[in-house]
């Protein structure tokens, strides 16, 4: 095994505070209140852990207080943009739904958040796991932490967490109605072998493995008992951080912390109060007025809260967070015009991408305040995901980088040469559940493709009752756009896009992709599998079966009251564990 093996950089997660604000996984500071999804760090000095305190007091034993200067206890207070279709974690591919789940579930492993951690190259550790271990890195041992438990709640009531649970909720994940169960095909057995250990065995060597279980779209740890003994669609009870104290939909969620949780002394606070706020206005006027603790901040909002609110704390990241425009499956539309890639490439070249970077994220008038922000363009994985990212505008592009280029002319061409121009279809997008940045991308694309000559008719879809359930599974005709899944680990784009997930948004294979996907996988030199990947994006471009989009690509911002503390980055889903248990109110 190389220097560059996965494996050997298992302790090389420290970075510098710079790089830190390069990239980082959250799923979209701006898109929902940063308690689901996790917070980021910004270009300015990052808020200490505590005030400056006199040094921790020895205790008996001479060992320094690791909570010296926290103060414990308090709500902490958020936003969500909406009501998850289902509290369900296996029930569908809804954020809401599994930002709810890391509240209350625990995964095997978990994403590390620390303060000297870039989140985007952070490795796993363990959650409800104490330890994994393989000799080949195809049968993998995983065991459970001795005295983990579930909350103390009927029928559960603080019971340990045992084999029988993991088994239980990785049938859950694999099951024919499961949303995601594709994305773990490549493990043929699991099993028990006592009842806090379990052994996977997968049809091949990965490195990737313990990055699967640390997925936050994947295995979420519950009870037996929710078979049958509670609804997992109406309530939640776990082994994770916070216990479901309450839950009026349309209102707010209310959690309480988990006394007996297997990490010593976390969380710091009582309490989390989730208030479901659709409207941005809405919620950025209860951050203002002190009523929050936390709020995604669009761009063209920052340079005035800081003016108004000058002790309001910021983190500004770069979410690695792919939107793209993506095309009726053949099925549903075989005499549709995007089944020709130029018509797929028209669409990608009559799009403005340094416009759409301004309109979302005011690049020049933050540079101008002298914050760091980021223009870079999405591939088909997203900027944020810089270790496996292929910028689109590097000599490593190749040709295909022209399909990136915005040449409305060339678009035009295109079009006409195929007799395209002129086609009528649908265009449709959800609102009001990712944000304002994305609806004003998602509009804005939709007159790009006019003015190329076409003619779209734009449809604002309900979120849950259609977007999520029906358009993002490849269940509709025309042409779309939305956000897809920021997978914390880089293996799981390719199924979800290109392969037997029932998820597979266009329904479609590339059979070069699918021997790149392959290869990939299973390659443990990190150099040899990035340019896999790179390839993979190469493809993509020369064919634009998915779109790369703006919204998610440049820097969005984070706002914290004055007196938060213990402000930790992390990506993904799993912010209630990687990084809520971490805060404490200074007040």
């Amino acid at each position: 095994m190389t220097e560059d093996n996965y494996w050997s950089r298992a302790l090389a997660g420290r970075v510098t505070r710079r790089a830190v604000i390069r990239g980082t996984g959250v799923a979209g500071a701006g898109i929902v209140g940063a308690a689901l999804i996790g917070c980021g760090g910004g270009d300015e000095e990052p808020a200490p852990a505590a005030k400056a305190t006199a040094p921790p007091k020895a205790a008996a034993t001479g060992t320094p207080d690791p909570f010296a200067g926290v103060k414990r206890g308090g709500t902490i207070k958020f936003t969500a943009t909406g009501d998850p279709p289902t509290l369900d974690p296996y029930g569908n591919l809804s954020f809401l739904t599994k930002g709810f789940a890391a509240y209350v579930y625990s995964r095997m492993y978990k994403i590390g958040a620390r303060p000297d951690l870039n989140p985007n190259s952070a490795l796993p550790e363990p959650d409800l796991a104490s330890a994994a271990e393989s000799k080949d890195g195809q049968s993998w041992v995983v065991k459970i932490r001795p005295g983990a438990k579930h909350h103390n709640v009927a029928p559960v009531n603080g019971r340990e967490v045992t084999a029988d649970d993991v088994l239980f909720s990785w049938k859950r994940l694999t099951g024919k109605d499961s949303p995601n169960a594709a994305q773990v095909k490549n493990v043929v057995k699991v099993e028990a072998v006592d009842k806090s250990t379990l052994k996977f065995d997968l049809d091949a060597p990965t490195a990737t493995f313990l990055d699967m279980l640390a997925d936050a779209n994947l295995l979420w740890v519950m009870p037996t008992e929710s078979e049958g003994k509670f609804d997992p669609t109406k309530t939640g009870i776990g082994s994770g951080p916070w216990i479901l104290d309450g839950y009026q939909p349309s209102q707010a969620f209310r959690f309480k912390k988990h006394p007996d949780f297997f990490v010593p002394g976390r969380p710091f606070v009582d309490g989390v109060q989730m208030s479901i706020v659709p409207e941005y206005a809405n919620r950025l006027a209860q951050f203002q007025a002190g009523n929050t603790h936390v709020e995604g901040i669009q761009a063209e909002d920052v340079l005035t809260l800081r003016k108004d609110q000058p002790k309001v704390q910021w983190r500004g990241v770069q979410p690695a967070l792919l939107s793209f425009i993506f095309f009726s499956p053949k099925d549903k539309d075989p005499n549709a015009p995007w089944q020709d890639a130029r018509f797929r490439q028209a669409v990608s070249m009559a799009t403005d991408r340094n416009a759409l970077t301004e309109l979302g994220y005011s690049v020049k008038a933050l540079r101008a305040a002298g914050l760091d922000v980021l223009d870079t363009w999405n591939n088909l994985i997203p900027a944020g995901f810089t270790r496996w990212w292929l910028d689109p505008k590097s000599k490593d592009q190749g040709a295909t980088a022209k399909f990136f280029e915005f040449n409305r002319a060339e678009a035009k061409k295109l079009l006409d040469a195929m007799g395209a121009t002129g086609s009528a279809f649908k265009y449709q997008y959800t609102a009001n559940r990712y944000g304002n940045t994305f609806n004003a991308i998602a509009e804005a694309i939709g007159n790009y493709i006019l003015e190329a000559g076409l003619k779209p008719t734009t449809e604002v879809q309900d979120y849950s009752s259609k977007y999520i359930t029906q358009t993002f599974t490849g269940n509709f005709n025309g042409v779309a756009f939305g956000y897809e899944t920021p997978f914390p680990e880089v293996g799981g784009y390719f199924p979800r896009m290109f392969g037997d997930d029932p998820a597979n948004h266009t329904k479609l294979r590339d059979a070069k992709i699918t021997d790149l996907d392959k290869k990939q996988a299973v390659e443990l030199d990190e150099k040899k599998r990035r340019e896999f990947i790179w390839e993979i994006q190469r493809i993509n471009a020369e064919q634009m079966y998915y779109v790369p989009s703006q919204a998610g690509a440049g820097t969005g911002w984070t706002a914290y009251r004055p007196e938060v503390r213990g402000i930790v980055q992390t990506r993904g889903y799993g912010g209630p564990v990687e990084s809520l248990i971490h805060y404490w109110i200074d007040a």
